[in-house]
């Protein structure tokens, strides 16, 4: 009955330790995999044609698009990027 017991918990640590290194194999692969799709991504370059005394307030990025609140040189306004494409989407100006 012992050496059945034995013989179990053998199969279990070997099945198990299996299991731990598939999973670290699969997570490396996918770190990889993530971290070549950003290496190969060319610079992003866009012209705003924004008056001279424009500056860039705030920015947030969605993944997809670029956001950035522009101030002076005119009203405040909102760009939204299109970072696939690297042109402007929208334009919004804010009232005041």
């Amino acid at each position: 009955m012992q050496a059945l017991n034995m013989r179990a918990l053998k199969l279990a640590v070997i099945v198990m330790g299996v299991l731990i290194i598939a999973g670290t194999v699969t997570l490396a692969v996918l770190v990889v995999e993530h971290l070549a799709g950003y290496a190969g991504a060319p610079p992003l370059s866009v012209q705003l044609d924004e008056p001279p005394a424009t500056r860039i307030a705030a920015s947030a990025s969605t993944g997809e698009q670029l956001t950035l609140l522009l101030q002076g040189g005119g009203p405040d306004r909102v760009v939204v990027i299109d970072l696939r494409s690297g042109r402007v989407r929208d334009r919004v100006a804010l009232g005041r």
